[in-house]
């Protein structure tokens, strides 16, 4: 009797982290799948893959399926809006020196003539 049930137990253990193993696998394609990820059967063979080799792909998997979101992509817009952003700064920036150094050649161009006009 007591061995009809231990075997029992240990099927039903065996079948709960099979099952569970193959769920936990699974993870990162949900990820993908409710992101709208555009490379969510890339990433759910990957999980397969991962599954035949110990789950050493998985994290990276987990990372992949994360790192995309529809509202924003892969995130490079806002990366590329500041750059953007620091270009325009620049230009400015630029220009504004551009008329300090005519206004100082102006204001020495000046201040040589007055000292010259002194001079004589």
């Amino acid at each position: 009797m007591l061995n009809n049930i231990a075997l029992g137990m240990m099927v039903f253990v065996v079948l709960v982290l099979f099952y569970g193993i193959i769920a936990i696998h699974d993870i990162p394609y949900e990820i993908a799948k409710k992101r709208e990820h555009p490379h969510q059967d890339a990433i759910h063979v990957a999980g397969w893959v991962s599954l035949f080799t110990l789950h050493v792909l998985w994290p990276f998997l987990w990372i992949w399926a994360t790192l995309y979101r529809p509202e924003r992509g892969w995130g490079f817009n806002k990366i590329e809006e500041e750059q953007q952003r620091e270009r325009n700064e620049l230009s400015r920036m630029e220009n504004e020196l551009s008329r300090m150094q005519h206004r100082i050649a102006v204001l020495e161009a000046r201040l040589e003539e007055r000292m010259g006009h002194k001079g004589e």
